[in-house]
């Protein structure tokens, strides 16, 4: 089987690079499936997350003539489509996707993956305006959406949201599963996100900075890309609480750091099925997140494996993030069924998914 992916740029540390890296190495260490993958260049340096070598890798880097761009990416699909006639192509949330099912003709079926909710706000908007332009791209995405062969979503709540009938959930698999469980005895809580309006890293600060009046002693680990100007760690400084905040770059062995920690917090205000949850509670962590329109609900049973809290309620959070921290026997009976929880997104068990959808769209092309 050979498999073409269009992706953005995975040389980062983010979740799409993550989980490309995990199934086309699957696909090809352990079912000797040909992967090539198209990526557009928007970096420099080296890639974050380790690849086969057995991968063929075609780029392209990004121009300020955006027209020309579309045009150059439009004429390197097609040709990688000849050249290498791979038997399914997947569009993973790439660059101009909306452009691909119109103006790529092809008989290769062609498969959505989307990383992302549809209720996504990478910036804070406000205004009639922005509402009609946010209206209008999302009725062009739908639209869109139909042109594929198959549109993958993560969750339930994601099919739903794009209101469409060729959608099949495949949830992402869990990163490494873990040998041990963590022992939840430090007092230390810990958060993984890049530093965007998305992630709600502003709200994590509002409720860290409501906990350290009752646990002083308590740290927060925030592991992530920083942005340019540091707007989170100079938040932390005016409120008074950077010393009790770490703001950790990216490290590759983030298994050990979640095994040192004793609560995993997500304050998102938009997810899709977030891996950085999945890898926690896979280290027998307890989780209090928020109940964004889609991601954590799907995976956390509330009172079970974690805390799931209403969107924004804060004084919620705060509550269930001081009981966990105050009981220890409670955080050891969350985490433990937390770990368990993750038993049903072993790698093996999501790339059969993957497989039988490939077999049934190679069979109808």
């Amino acid at each position: 089987m050979k498999i073409l992916y269009i992706t953005p740029d995975i040389k980062n540390s983010g979740g799409i690079a993550r989980v490309v890296a995990l199934k086309a190495n699957y696909l090809v260490s352990v079912l000797n499936y040909k992967v090539d993958i198209l990526t557009v260049n928007d970096c420099n340096g080296d890639f974050f997350y380790p690849f086969d070598s057995k991968i063929q890798w075609f780029t392209i880097d990004k121009s300020k003539n955006k027209a020309l761009f579309l045009w150059r990416y439009l004429q390197l699909i097609k040709k990688i489509i000849y050249d290498q006639k791979p038997d399914i192509v997947i569009v993973c949330d790439a660059v101009l996707w909306i452009f691909i099912p119109w103006l790529i003709k092809s008989k290769t079926p062609l498969v959505f993956e989307t990383h992302v909710s549809v209720n996504l706000k990478k910036i804070q908007k406000k205004g009639f305006l922005n509402k009609v332009r946010s209206e209008i791209i999302l009725f062009l995405k739908r639209i869109t959406s139909r042109k594929f062969d198959k549109f993958i979503v993560l969750t339930e709540k994601g099919a739903k949201e794009w209101k469409i009938n060729n959608s099949k959930v495949i949830p992402n698999p869990v990163s490494f599963i873990s040998e041990s469980q963590a022992s939840l005895k430090n007092k230390k809580a810990i958060a993984v996100c890049r530093h965007s309006y998305e992630k709600g890293l502003d709200r994590l600060l509002l409720i860290w900075k409501e906990v350290l009046k009752n646990y002083p002693d308590w740290i927060l680990d925030v592991y992530g890309q920083w942005d340019a100007d540091l707007k989170y760690q100079k938040n932390a400084e005016k409120m008074k609480i950077a010393k009790k905040i770490n703001f950790i770059s990216p490290v590759a062995d983030i298994e050990d750091c979640y095994n040192q920690s004793s609560v995993f917090l997500m304050t998102s205000r938009s997810e899709a099925f977030p891996m950085v949850l999945l890898e926690a509670m896979n280290c027998g962590l307890p989780s209090v997140a928020y109940d964004c329109s889609s991601g954590p609900g799907e995976i956390i049973e509330n009172n079970q494996n974690g805390f799931l809290i209403e969107d924004d309620n804060i004084g919620l959070f705060v509550e269930k993030l001081e009981l966990l921290m105050k009981d220890k026997d409670l955080r050891l009976e969350l985490g433990k069924n937390a770990k368990k929880t993750t038993e049903q997104y072993e790698i093996r068990l999501i790339m059969n998914t993957w497989i039988a959808l490939f077999e049934d769209l190679k069979k109808t092309s």
